[in-house]
């Protein structure tokens, strides 16, 4: 070969090393840069998983009947009326340290008045994510619930206390997500909830890692984490799968991670679930699943039902699904049903204690709380006014908290739940003693 040409070809051949070395040096070093502004968004973030973490629901939904969100006593009356005898909540809040109150006609035994809050009010919510850090509660799920965001009035109350909430939950260090709750939607609503997370996530910044915005929304694997709540029920919903899957989906795409709230007996296919595979296969669509124990058990009866927790996990670790089971500390609704509607006793947090210890031996590695200001369904754990501090309530009644707990008793025992799945692991079945 020309001893000219073999030195054009060994010149072209080191030219293309070198270009092929710069090109692979800098696909490296995109790659390496990929990778650490991924770290950083994930190491941004505060709460990048659910694991290990103890969350409750917020339902912010009191209103009052001159907070300025022209709601009238929203979930405080019954059938337009708040009054004794005329209530739909079966405890009230120990109103001690709110900033803003609303008198009521309620009265005390000396003759004073009993006054509430308003959620519509940011001084309420900023107070109540202050319990939160104080007590060591993880954070919570915001209810956004979609037969109430499909009307003015609703979306703008909602609007309000998640704006609040997500400031709150900024400055207390605290981890929120959003839940949408479908009971009451209709099956033109779907576009209606997908529209809506759009929104939020342009206010936000939910998709585009805004850790100035939000920088403790919830994650799980790796993606912002929506709730979406009460698919499977067979309580004669209009809504079905087709629906929720329209849903999923469309979260899924938008590159969510999605937490799917469901009936009890999702497995298997007992009294309070569809019977279908449907419900199943949309689960496996789903980051984490969250069945609703609320009422399914009491004290008497959790040790047999606590198996049925134990099989639902080894179905999750099977078919690669998280799984958030449920505590709550009693169950009451008396004033919206009649003084003999169902009651499950509070036994002075021995029942909610038996919960969380249930759930830590069947091998839960986080766990929901229902609720933290559920009121009207008697399940709150926030603080509320103990059996001497209640209000007058003639033809009605109110669940007696014993003086000796103290009205924040329930925030202390969720905060050492708390500290028990963050892995210290002091605590047993025995109910742990406040000193």
């Amino acid at each position: 070969m020309d001893v000219f040409l073999i030195s054009i070809i060994k010149t072209r051949l080191y030219f293309l090393l070198m270009n092929m070395k710069i090109k692979y040096t800098t696909f490296l070093l995109l790659i390496m840069l990929m990778v650490g502004s991924v770290n950083a968004q994930t190491n941004n973030y505060r709460f990048p998983s659910y694991k290990g973490l103890v969350m409750a629901g917020y339902q912010g939904w009191f209103n009052t009947a001159d907070d300025g969100a022209n709601r009238n006593w929203h979930h405080f009356e019954r059938r337009g009326v708040f009054a004794p005898g005329s209530c739909e909540i079966d405890l009230w809040p120990d109103m001690t340290e709110y900033k803003k109150q609303y008198p009521t006609p309620f009265k005390f035994k000396d003759g004073s008045t009993a006054n509430v809050f308003s959620a519509y009010d940011k001084s309420t919510v900023d107070l109540h994510f202050k319990w939160m850090k104080d007590y060591g509660i993880d954070g919570v799920f915001m209810q956004r619930f979609v037969a109430e965001i499909r009307n003015a009035s609703g979306k703008n109350h909602f609007n309000t206390v998640l704006e609040n909430a997500m400031q709150a939950a900024k400055k207390n260090n605290r981890a929120i997500s959003i839940m949408y709750d479908l009971s009451g939607m209709s099956p033109k609503d779907v576009a209606l909830v997908l529209s809506d997370i759009d929104e939020l996530n342009q206010k936000y910044g939910l998709l585009q890692y805004d850790t100035t915005k939000c920088p403790t929304y919830l994650h799980q694997n790796g993606k912002p984490l929506i709730t979406v709540w009460g698919v499977g029920f067979n309580d004669n919903r209009k809504y079905g799968f087709k629906e929720a899957d329209d849903i999923i989906n469309g979260l899924n795409k938008r590159g969510y991670s999605v937490m799917l709230g469901v009936p009890t007996f999702w497995r298997d296919f007992g009294f309070d679930a569809i019977k279908s595979d449907s419900l199943q296969l949309l689960i496996k669509k789903c980051a984490i699943v969250a069945p609703w124990f609320v009422g399914r058990y009491d004290g008497g009866s959790y040790p047999a039902f606590n198996q049925h927790v134990k099989d639902d996990i080894a179905w999750c670790k099977a078919n690669g699904v998280a799984y958030a089971p449920l505590a709550f500390p009693g169950f009451s609704w008396r004033n919206m049903n009649g003084p003999h509607a169902r009651t499950i006793d509070r036994e002075n947090g021995n029942f909610f204690w038996q919960q969380v210890a249930g759930a830590k031996a069947a091998g839960a590695e986080m766990l929901y709380i229902a609720m933290f200001d559920e009121m009207n369904e008697g399940t709150s754990i926030f603080k509320c006014a103990t059996e001497s501090h209640l209000p007058l309530n003639p033809n009605g009644v109110f669940v007696q908290i014993p003086d000796s707990l103290g009205s924040d008793y329930y925030l202390w025992l969720a905060g050492q739940a708390a500290n028990w799945f963050h892995g210290n692991n002091q605590y047993n079945t025995i109910k742990p003693v406040r000193h």
